[in-house]
């Protein structure tokens, strides 16, 4: 399968398991699973181009196991905005988390922080290379940004962190942030 073909696939993944489950007539349980065959057969694809894109996600965006029932399942592991519980529990930050941005979306950031938009949370980066590709998918030039993770953390914001590493909070106020 070609990494343009992946890509596709992966963003279609994105978009079914991550914000319009309905459009493709998935069920997602209160944690964001749905049964891979379910998947499969809204999407089109097969299970082979499944692994591949799950595989092959360097930001190991999607999970796969086997549920309780015995039936594959799979999930998006962050960036929901549809209503899941993924049963993340609070964790202490590093001292430092990072934030790739688009240099255009810095001054609104500056003035208004991160905030979650439609998602669950805001997604921040453990060193500045991720935040760096994260940054990279908007236009323009790539700004990271550098937060205050373990001074927001003393002042009672909760963080969590997902299966693939990705910081999650509920907004980062400017005074946190610094270029």
């Amino acid at each position: 399968m070609q990494h343009r073909d992946l890509v596709r696939v992966s963003k279609k993944m994105s978009f079914a398991l991550r914000h319009d489950p309905a459009r493709f007539s998935l069920a997602l349980d209160r944690a964001g699973w749905t049964p891979v065959a379910d998947l499969l057969a809204a999407l089109g694809i097969t299970r082979v181009q499944l692994d591949a894109v799950v595989a092959g996600n360097d930001k190991q965006r999607f999970a796969v196991e086997r549920g309780p029932d015995g039936v594959d399942r799979i999930r998006a592991n962050q960036g929901h905005s549809v209503p899941v519980d993924l049963g993340l529990a609070p964790a202490t930050p590093p001292d430092l988390l990072y934030h790739g941005t688009s240099e255009s979306a810095v001054p609104a950031i500056r003035a208004e922080g991160l905030r979650r938009g439609r998602r669950h949370h805001v997604h921040l980066s453990p060193d500045v290379e991720t935040a760096r590709r994260v940054g990279a998918r908007r236009d323009g030039a790539v700004m990271v940004l550098t937060v205050d993770a373990a001074a927001m953390a003393d002042d009672g914001f909760v963080f969590y962190r997902s299966p693939n590493g990705v910081w999650l909070t509920a907004s980062v106020p400017p005074a946190y942030l610094h270029a």
